[in-house]
């Protein structure tokens, strides 16, 4: 059996997730409730905004709009439309969107929300809330 599945950042069944009063929304596309062996969803990050993280599993972050860049220990990482940045588990960052805003799509190997819920960080998932005003 063939199976594949089609999102679009807009589609309407996606639930976002803000993080605080920031201008950073995610929402997974394909998550731990499906059958998929990863997790794919999409970010946006308003211009000038950050978020400090630690990685618990691998991730590919695709840049579709404006330019992104991860920070780390061991230096910066800036990509644009149609350009990767693949983390390794484990990686301590910060994302941050620098002049404009962005659009990443992220696939996470495990599922990043089990494995975050399992990381000594697991707390940090609190700053995040459903979004209720539809964007």
């Amino acid at each position: 059996m063939t199976r594949v599945e089609h999102f679009t950042s807009s589609d309407k069944a996606l639930t976002w997730f803000r993080r605080g009063d920031q201008d950073l929304r995610l929402a997974d596309a394909l998550d731990h409730t499906s059958d998929a062996k990863m997790s794919v969803g999409f970010v946006h990050h308003g211009a000038g905004e950050s978020n400090e993280w630690i990685v618990a599993y691998d991730e590919a972050l695709i840049v579709t709009k404006g330019r992104f860049t991860v920070h780390t220990k061991d230096g910066d990482y800036t990509a644009g439309p149609g350009e990767i940045i693949y983390l390794y588990a484990g990686t301590e960052l910060t994302y941050h969107a620098e002049h404009e805003a962005t659009e990443v799509v992220y696939v996470t190997y495990p599922h990043w929300l089990r494995a975050t819920e399992q990381a000594a960080h697991a707390a940090k998932l609190d700053e995040y809330q459903p979004v209720t005003d539809n964007g």
